[in-house]
């Protein structure tokens, strides 16, 4: 028995039949109004030829780490470099055609995959950036260092692309405030306290791994969190486009699209993990909020309070 503040989703697939239920299975050619806002139970490798093309405007994917890791039924086995990159292609040709030629990309990936994926996408894209992440967590090693952090490498299919930093700015405390002719430069006093909003860099350090406490957690082994989802998509696309993601896992693309008014198509192997994606989209209808953003900002950490306060002036 869990703890009643312990809301991991980790239901069965027999308990989570109803679920399943509202998930798709595509063997054959289909159209766009037949995948959007659905998830697609099945292997991108099998299914990307019978999905529509170029219909992608923001493409997000978080593919096995080239890690031996266990996801359910199924499992990934650490591989060769040479053999990791060949893999990483062979993805990439696959999602390609379903891409609008204004499409962005984000791939994400640890320091030692990212070296190989970041290589690839160079072949395919205008690769733009690389954003690292702090994850918190984190295993600690005696003969290496503790690896708290993961990256997400930016691409575009082209030079023209869509891009909204205003949307994606951070609110951050002033600790040293600065005033100019006696009245403050670049931030806001609110009754909440002193304020700064910053223009989005490639280093994010206010992104909390999803844990037990958390609405959005589940038993999923490589869980991203909701808020670093919605910074790409915020950042990239506009409301009504389609966010696409191959290797859904537990749900997170698909339930952030939706929560942020895009539209969304989620690929998925494993029916566990589809039935607790469709039980987190389900649960976006009741609560959109997306933890740390509030009041059309992304809060550092520690501020919860001042986040609640904003969100209900919303």
């Amino acid at each position: 028995m869990k703890a009643l503040r312990n809301k991991t989703i980790d239901f069965d697939l027999s308990a989570g039949e109803r679920y399943f239920g509202k998930c798709l299975k595509v063997d054959k050619k289909v159209g766009l109004s037949d995948i959007v806002n659905k998830t697609v139970c099945g292997d991108i490798f099998d299914i990307a030829e019978f999905l529509p093309e170029k219909f992608i405007d923001l493409l997000i994917v978080d593919p096995p780490y080239n890690l031996s890791k266990n996801f359910g039924e199924r499992s990934f086995k650490k591989r060769s470099e040479e053999d990791y990159a060949a893999y990483t292609e062979s993805w990439i040709k696959k999602v390609l055609p379903l891409l609008k030629d204004t499409a962005s990309i984000y791939v994400c990936c640890d320091w030692e995959s990212g070296m190989t994926i970041g290589n690839i996408l160079k072949k395919y894209f205008i690769v733009r950036n690389r954003i690292t992440w702090q994850r918190e967590k984190g295993r600690g090693a005696k003969s290496n260092w503790k690896n708290g952090m993961e990256d997400v490498w930016f691409a575009t299919a082209s030079k023209d692309y869509y891009f909204d930093a205003e949307s994606v700015k951070i609110r951050r405390r002033v600790l040293a405030p600065y005033r100019q002719d006696g009245v403050p430069k670049d931030w806001e006093e609110t009754e909440n306290g002193k304020f700064r909003d910053t223009c989005p860099s490639n280093f994010w350090d206010d992104i909390s791994v999803p844990y037990w406490s958390m609405s959005e957690n589940t038993a999923h082994p490589t869980q991203k969190p909701e808020k670093l989802l919605a910074k790409l998509i915020l950042a990239s696309s506009k409301e009504g486009d389609i966010v696409f993601d191959p290797f859904l896992g537990s749900g997170t693309t698909s339930v952030t699209a939706k929560k942020l008014k895009r539209n969304y198509v989620g690929v998925e192997i494993n029916p566990q993990y589809c039935a607790w994606a469709e039980k987190r989209i389900e649960d976006a209808e009741k609560d959109p909020a997306v933890q740390g953003f509030a009041g059309g900002v992304f809060w550092e950490r520690n501020t919860a309070a001042v986040q609640k306060r904003e969100s209900k002036k919303e």
